[in-house]
């Protein structure tokens, strides 16, 4: 009886241990979890403005002021290609060979019409001095003169042919070892070694090294609010860059673009550090003589918009103090504010910045 009850007291003992630690981590455990759930992301809110004037803005991207496509004029296999995509290139280096054994055996003949080309205007010489002075002492008739200096003219006029010849030979001879034209780096490379060239088929393309600048398009209700050398100011969202520009070139005409104009703005050189072709870059133009106002508009930082797949949205705060994602239709572009087509009204709040993750139903707690 007494072993009995001894053994059920050290299992006893035994057990407790073990049960009080699960309770404790599981204690632990649930109140990580409740304060995690508590713990509000804090927020800034606003209302949209309006009536906003003076600012134009447009969407464009960064593009090379220089771009070349290296190309042959004849047709050939190519040999050697010695760069690849993103290599840098200097002005004269080699970038790829075609295959000539037809072009050198045709000079080669060229240089061997111009050695007989030589001989006889050699020999044509030697006739014409001659009969030149039988003719000063009356020896030789003006006929035989007249004959012997047309021969003499004539191959002249065939050495000069063969030697234009294989000039004509050397000059395709040319595009067959292709060149860098500028310093710059390989953006594209159409096709490989042992590939067939065909005439005017790109192989590379090269785009000079720090020459950007930034082309955007402007419909034709805008054109007319833009002057050459006008100040600009451009925003790259990718780089982190914001900065003054001038335009730089105005395209008189649409015909070739849909309708869009085209104009190209200057990057600061000390700003195109960290810049690539293809960014895109978002151009404000003050122009306070055009009539830009926006009457009663919803306009909200373009920072507080929210991305996702074709959709564009912004958090509001629910009635729970929860962060609600809403979708809603973007308009024009106003400097750094962005238009509110619909889902948001003119008196309404919504979340400008957040020291946090936000996300639909995330608990936020206003600054």
């Amino acid at each position: 009886m007494i072993n009995h009850f001894n053994k059920k007291k050290y299992l006893l003992l035994l057990v407790s241990p073990v049960v009080f630690l699960w309770a404790a981590c599981s204690s632990d455990k649930g109140n990580e979890t409740i304060a995690g759930k508590e713990v509000p992301v804090l927020v800034t809110v606003a209302k949209p403005s309006g009536n906003e004037t003076g600012i134009i803005s447009f969407s464009g991207t960064v593009e090379s002021s220089q771009t070349a496509n290296i190309s042959t004029r004849v047709m050939g296999y190519i040999t050697r290609l010695n760069v690849k995509v993103g290599d840098h290139v200097n002005k004269g280096q080699l970038i790829a060979t075609i295959s000539n054994d037809d072009i050198l055996a045709k000079r080669a003949q060229a240089d061997a019409m111009i050695s007989e080309a030589e001989a006889a205007l050699k020999n044509a010489q030697k006739d014409y001095d001659r009969f030149t002075a039988l003719y000063k002492q009356q020896s030789a008739s003006a006929k035989e003169l007249e004959n012997v200096t047309l021969q003499y003219n004539s191959m002249k006029s065939k050495l000069e042919t063969a030697k234009q010849m294989r000039n004509e030979i050397n000059a395709t001879l040319a595009y067959t070892n292709l060149t860098a034209p500028f310093p710059g780096i390989v953006i594209q490379k159409s096709v490989d070694a042992g590939s067939m060239a065909n005439p005017g088929m790109p192989i590379v393309t090269i785009e000079q090294s720090g020459t950007y600048q930034i082309s955007a398009s402007v419909p034709e209700t805008e054109i007319n609010s833009i002057k050459m050398n006008e100040a600009v100011t451009i925003s790259i969202g990718a780089a982190d860059k914001t900065f003054r520009g001038n335009i730089t070139q105005i395209n008189q005409s649409s015909a070739f673009t849909g309708g869009q104009y085209i104009i190209k703005a200057s990057i600061p050189a000390n700003e195109k550090q960290g810049l690539y072709a293809g960014m895109y870059a978002t151009l404000s133009i003050n122009s306070p003589q055009k009539n830009t106002t926006v009457s009663n508009a919803v306009l909200v930082p373009v920072s507080a918009i929210v991305n996702k797949d074709q959709l564009t949205g912004l958090y509001t705060i629910g009635s729970n103090n929860k962060a609600l994602l809403r979708w809603v239709r973007l308009g024009k572009i106003f400097g750094n504010e962005v238009e509110v087509l619909s889902g948001l009204q003119q008196n309404e709040q919504f979340i400008s910045a957040a020291e946090g993750k936000l996300y639909n139903g995330a608990p936020v707690k206003i600054k």
